[in-house]
């Protein structure tokens, strides 16, 4: 997308816009407003919008969800996003400028929707290789996290939007997310899980959000980190926001940092909030605080002054050429090319007649991972639509799905199913009355109904469609939701079921409700009409759910299938991946393992073709026991829309994979997500990631910071300076040659150690990066910015940051593991060693 496009899709919004608002008038506003006034601002109006205050000229400030599009307020398919690559895959590029861009264009999207305010990035670290979340995490690193995260910060404000760094702090894990307490030592949280969201202060972020778990024994949304060093000692000036239901108290969290609470508009605060203030159990001070913190945002967003929302921008998203393009390019930038033997890849499409593309994740993908972060993509690209594409008129590309992964069932969508009111294509939803008078009546696209229209009076969602089923056989037909369920087909009941309601957290409650299923024989092509019920309880969260899955295939078949059509193919390119039950926000996974026998269908595809590649569709590390015999292996993350025509040019030599790893890819995990009495032991603490692997035992299949590329590369030199003064950076410059007969890019890595220390430290950890590019045989010198921190450690003692004199080693290389250069350089006061 161009700067003009982006500009038109600001529109008067950037005008409005204060970055630089320091609250001129905010207190005087805070001062006009009565008591009830203040306290009414402090909870949400809905779970996706702030109350207005028309006596000061405020209107209500807008929220969505990110980081990877912006879904707007709610969940509807009809509304669709621009879908970017995951964050795990944002973080494979170690590229700040691209970031940057990308963020510039969810400003747009979020502008076009109205949107004051994206909950993203998500700044928390790869802690646990098994943590669910990881997909939406940068990275294992504290510092590759800051600069990632700090670059997609600085797009999203540039253009007016508040970016809202998030989950501070210590929210690394999703088993017992709500309640667990992480117990870290001082030093780790400043060393290793501040230093992200301390770097987004420094960048200006506008909105930092309170996690759901406690550190040290206070919840974070009492926890007195919200004070110091968050609004203290780093100066962040913006507001506090909860984690939607995080705030569980009315005076300890009246009392403590936390700004608003969300969602609303019921809550802990409202009036019990009003009436601890006159009771003297809360100060009206600490609510002014508050105000004035949120009025600051309303300002720097556009939405104080004038009591105006700016006008909209265009209904439909910018899915243009441009900015497909940048999509395209930031999946080719996130790409890792973890083996390569042979040289395999890239193919070469003159020597190609047919290509065998298979696994069920080659035709239909994850494009992004599973929880509040997704979105309704306004286009998707498999694998199987890309490279189809790319070969058009120079070679076959047939597809077998060779195993079928057991997942939870398909919602029905526009491709079976029609809307039984107009015959077009999709399902009808109805809101009905106690006495079953209609309410509320619309067309939908999908099955998987989370959210409705908000009707007074809506007692039961009815959800119909006419199937019309492509294959015969005995389908499965299931129905989701809490409370009362049933499923009708054909006016024959089959579910008739009470669902209760046994969690509060509210990724299961609103996005992922339990299923009902039953069987039933249906004639191919011969309709069937689906009817649902559930009835709508207080606290049952809006989402239904009709679903339909055909008869599955023979396993046995389905893999002799795959292997012959490797065994007759030039090559066979194998898509493998998780799915939404092993990789999802809300729980956490078992083990790293592939599911449904995925590791059995790479085998036996390789066995039968030794020139297979198989692209890995995670958002996160699986285990990959068959690595070794297979010549390719490429991790593709999760990577948005573009996905197809991305991965294909990596694939056909067009580009050359860009991506290394932001984490350390291994078999299993290094420390579990799972508290013991509600309390999680950080007790590996500096030693995360690559850091901990480097101590000792079995060496990862992949280190942090791999990744080949299309040539190859000898690292001939590094210079650093003999000496540095405390406090200050440096530079470290690193000279390598292309060795290869491709011009390319190689990512240059520095990092430091010390092992005569006085105090205990990583065995080496990253301490800064440069890209580099030369044609074939070119020598080319970067320069590698180190910071002053990454010689400094956090004294408990003192509480400050000391920088211990002596000699570091400075290594220079293209891996955590592969450093084949190092020097030393001396910091400190006194005389060098």
């Amino acid at each position: 997308m161009t700067d003009d496009q982006l500009a038109d899709l600001d529109g008067r919004a950037r005008l409005d816009a204060r970055p630089d608002a320091d609250l001129d008038g905010v207190d005087g506003a805070v001062r006009t407003l009565s008591l009830e006034q203040k306290v009414r601002l402090l909870t949400g109006a809905t779970a996706w919008r702030t109350y207005d205050e028309p006596a000061i000229g405020l209107r209500s400030i807008v929220v969505s969800d990110g980081p990877i599009g912006v879904r707007g307020q709610g969940w509807d398919e009809r509304s669709t996003s621009l879908t970017l690559p995951s964050p795990s895959a944002l973080a494979a590029t170690w590229d700040e400028g691209l970031v940057t861009r990308l963020g510039e264009l969810l400003a747009a999207e979020a502008r076009r929707k109205g949107v004051d305010v994206l909950l993203a990035p998500t700044i928390n670290l790869h802690r646990s290789a098994l943590g669910g979340r990881h997909f939406e995490c940068y990275a294992e690193d504290p510092l590759l996290t800051a600069r990632i995260g700090a670059a997609y910060i600085r797009g999203v404000q540039s253009r007016g939007v508040a970016a809202t760094a998030k989950h501070y702090v210590a929210n690394d894990s999703e088993t017992e997310r709500l309640t667990l307490d992480a117990r870290v030592d001082e030093r780790t949280l400043r060393e290793v899980y501040m230093p992200p969201f301390e770097a987004a202060v420094r960048a200006g972020v506008w909105v930092v959000m309170s996690a759901y778990n406690g550190v040290n024994g206070a919840t974070m949304s009492e926890n007195p980190l919200l004070d110091e060093p968050l609004k203290g000692e780093w100066g962040f000036d913006g507001m506090v926001v909860s984690d939607w239901g995080a705030v569980r108290s009315t005076v300890p969290a009246g009392r403590a940092a936390q700004d608003l609470a969300m969602p609303g508009p019921d809550g802990p605060w409202g009036d019990a909030l009003l009436a601890a203030v006159r009771a003297g159990e809360v100060p009206e001070e600490a609510i002014d605080a508050k105000v004035g913190r949120l009025l600051r945002l309303a300002a720097r967003v556009g939405a104080l002054g004038t009591g105006e929302a700016p006008p909209p921008g265009p209904l439909a998203p910018a899915n243009d050429a441009p900015t497909r393009a940048l999509l395209r390019e930031t999946v080719v930038a996130s790409t890792v090319l973890a083996r390569n033997e042979r040289a395999l890849l890239p193919l070469d499409p003159a020597r190609l007649r047919r290509v065998a593309l298979i696994g069920p994740s080659a035709a239909a993908p994850r494009i992004q991972g599973g929880g509040s972060a997704g979105v309704y993509p306004v286009s998707s690209v498999s694998p199987l639509e890309g490279l189809s594409d790319a070969l058009a008129g120079r070679a076959e590309v047939v597809h077998a799905a060779g195993i079928h992964i057991p997942g939870r069932p398909t919602p029905l969508g526009v491709d079976a199913a029609r809307d039984p009111l107009t015959g077009e294509p999709g399902l009808r939803v109805r809101l009905l009355s106690a006495a079953g008078e209609e309410l509320h009546s619309e067309r939908r696209y999908t099955g998987n109904v989370l959210e409705t229209a908000i009707v007074e009076g809506a007692h039961t969602v009815e959800i119909s469609a006419r199937l019309r089923p492509p294959v015969g056989g005995v389908w499965d037909l299931a129905v989701a939701g809490w409370g009362h369920l049933r499923l009708d087909a054909d006016g024959m009941t089959l579910i008739d079921d009470e669902v209760g309601r046994d969690t509060d957290d509210p990724a299961t409650v609103h996005l992922h409700p339990p299923y009902r299923h039953a069987a039933l024989e249906l004639t191919e092509c011969r309709e069937v009409e689906l009817v649902a019920w559930r009835r709508l309880d207080p606290g049952s969260g809006l989402a239904s759910v009709l679903a339909a899955d055909p008869p599955v295939r023979d396993a046995g078949e389905l893999l002799a299938e795959a292997v012959e059509l490797a065994r007759a193919s030039d090559v066979a390119i194998l898509v493998v991946g998780t799915t939404e039950e092993t990789e999802s926000e809300g729980y956490d996974r078992v083990d790293l393992r592939l599911p449904g026998g995925q590791d059995e269908l790479v085998r036996a595809v390789a066995a039968a073709n030794p020139d297979t590649v198989v692209v890995v569709n995670a958002g996160g590390p699986v285990a990959m026991p068959w690595r070794e015999e297979v010549p390719a292996v490429l991790i593709s993350w999760f990577p948005g829309q573009e996905y197809g025509h991305g991965l294909a040019e990596v694939l056909l030599g067009a580009a050359e994979p860009g991506g290394r790893l932001p984490t350390t890819w291994a078999d299993e995990a290094l420390v579990g997500t799972t508290p013991v009495d509600g309390v999680l032991e950080y007790a590996e603490g500096l030693h995360i990631g690559h850091r901990g692997r480097l101590r000792g035992g079995e060496a990862p299949s992949y280190w942090f910071g791999h990744g080949l590329g299309y040539t190859t590369w000898a690292y001939e030199s590094v210079v650093a300076p003999e000496r540095v003064e405390p406090g200050r950076s440096f530079t470290v410059r690193v000279r390598l040659r292309n060795t290869g007969g491709r011009a390319g890019a190689e990512l240059v890595q520095v990092y430091l150690s010390r092992p005569e220390s006085e105090v205990e430290r990583p065995v080496r950890w990253l301490a800064g990066f440069a890209r580099a590019q030369a044609a074939p045989g070119a020598s080319v010198e970067v320069a590698v910015e180190v910071q002053a921190r990454a010689l400094e450690h956090w004294s408990p003692a003192r509480g400050a940051w000391e920088a211990e004199p002596g000699t570091f080693t400075v290594h220079a290389g293209a891996s955590a593991d592969d450093l084949p250069l190092a020097t030393k350089t001396w910091s400190g006061d006194g005389p060098s060693a």
